[in-house]
């Protein structure tokens, strides 16, 4: 309920508590969707801003319309859908404001529209990559640290092919990678540098995704040494159980046998006592 109250305030809540099934169910579906096309802003966002080719520009252009239309229709779909459509737009302001902004901006309204619809769109990204991140959990289990690094150097490598393609100074892959790594490291020798707005912009993101990854390395190690001392604990504590039981089954039988002697002993003198009775009543001449 918590993590739902938060979306709800980021203008990302979904479909709200007491919507139908089928609400829910779209808004699964459309999740990784939704993901891919927030991340194309940041591809329409090269092409219509940074990069100088006419033709990637135009293509930026086209990015953007489908950015629009795709935005438009999911929240027009999702309002559909839902139970409770009104409530649903005030779970999603968010969206309604990139639609908005959006379309006054490829409508040919101030250019201050056009950014603050890129800033929404490219803080979805943000959000929506932070939910998909979600099942990521499992990363910082103990059993995680191979898959946190194969993801890391997977990212590197990617990072070094992008400022290879990026970065007029960088003349290698070799030199990309380099690159790459002081930056996600924040080390920054200084021997190689960006020198142009794409490849700081770039840097600025590698920067980011450096940090996760140190981060997620460094909790998964923790998650190890942690995990061996769970386990640790968890024989000691196996351990100290069987003990018990078996001082407690020791106790049981000691106690069993102490209760057999007593009872044949009670049952011996009860013998004892009935023998004397009989001999007296025969002495009498009650009995024979």
């Amino acid at each position: 309920m918590a993590t739902h109250a938060v979306r709800r305030i980021l203008g990302m809540g979904g479909p709200p508590p007491g919507d139908n099934a089928r609400a829910h169910l779209w808004e699964r579906r459309l999740h990784g969707v939704m993901i891919a096309i927030a991340l194309a802003s940041v591809l329409s966002i090269y092409g219509t801003e940074i990069s100088e080719d006419s033709r990637l520009h135009a293509a930026g252009r086209v990015l953007e319309w489908v950015i629009f239309l795709a935005f438009a229709a999911e929240l027009s779909w999702m309002v559909r859908v839902s139970s409770h459509k009104l409530r649903y737009l005030a779970n999603n302001w968010l969206d309604v404001l990139i639609v908005l902004c959006a379309g006054l901006a490829l409508a040919g309204a101030d250019s201050e529209w056009v950014a603050l619809a890129r800033l929404l769109r490219l803080a979805t990204v943000a959000m929506l990559l932070t939910r998909a991140a979600a099942p990521l959990r499992g990363l910082f289990s103990p059993g995680g640290l191979p898959y946190v690094l194969g993801l890391a150097i997977v990212a590197f490598l990617l990072a070094g092919a992008g400022f290879y393609w990026l970065e007029p100074s960088v003349h290698s892959f070799a030199e990309g990678l380099w690159l790459a790594f002081t930056t996600g490291a924040t080390v920054g020798y200084g021997d190689i540098v960006p020198t142009n707005t794409a490849s700081r912009l770039f840097a600025v993101l590698i920067v980011l995704v450096g940090l996760t990854m140190f981060s997620l390395v460094t909790a998964s190690i923790a998650a190890f040494f942690v995990g061996e001392d769970e386990k640790l604990m968890r024989r000691q504590m196996h351990r100290d159980v069987q003990d018990v039981k078996q001082d407690m089954a020791q106790l049981i039988n000691d106690e069993e046998a102490q209760l057999r002697r007593e009872l044949h002993a009670d049952i011996r003198r009860l013998r004892e006592e009935l023998s004397r009775l009989r001999e007296e009543l025969r002495r009498q001449g009650l009995v024979r």
